[in-house]
């Protein structure tokens, strides 16, 4: 196999992990009350408030707030619905990559912005929100973690342009 195709290879290997990550918490967006329940039962049924008190007290009152959304506020959690919405629409967004990885790098750079986008909101919100610190982190973490296979995408892209000598326009190669 030569260089340009093992490039290849990796570069769609990294999307396609990155793209079912995005999904899959997009999608666990749509049943949320239900999710929550579970999870709360979960927890108890592994006595997790025995060893951290404070997750239980969150999780419970977070299922709390959304089982009174949906039962008298349900349009609330429309808004989650658009969350679920724009995860999917952005994992689209990395099939131009997937074909052509080098002309469309600029959808990788995006996505690293948006990673480091995630710790000024969390940041910022959190505790407008009252959301505890320590779910904060919990939150960059996405970020933190979301960046690492766009930026070895990002890498390795870098490599296979100069591979391939592809051509990027002048404007993209000052920026």
């Amino acid at each position: 196999m030569s260089e340009r195709a093992a490039l290849l290879k990796g570069i769609r290997a990294w999307l396609v992990f990155f793209v079912v990550c995005l999904v899959l918490s997009g999608a666990t967006a749509f049943p949320l009350v239900h999710e929550l329940r579970w999870t709360e039962d979960l927890l108890r049924w592994l006595s997790v408030g025995d060893h951290l008190p404070a997750l239980m007290e969150w999780i419970e009152r977070v299922r709390q707030g959304l089982d009174t959304a949906d039962a008298d506020y349900p349009f609330l959690l429309y808004g989650t619905d658009w969350l679920a919405f724009a995860h999917l629409v952005i994992a689209v967004a990395f099939y131009g990559p997937y074909r052509d990885p080098v002309r469309n790098i600029w959808v990788i750079e995006f996505g690293m912005i948006a990673c480091a986008g995630i710790i000024p909101l969390a940041l910022i919100c959190g505790p407008i929100r009252g959301i505890p610190v320590w779910w904060s982190v919990i939150d960059m973490a996405f970020g933190v973690f979301g960046v690492i296979p766009l930026y070895v995408v990002w890498r390795r892209i870098k490599r296979l342009e100069t591979l391939t000598g592809a051509y990027r326009p002048a404007a993209a190669v000052a920026g």
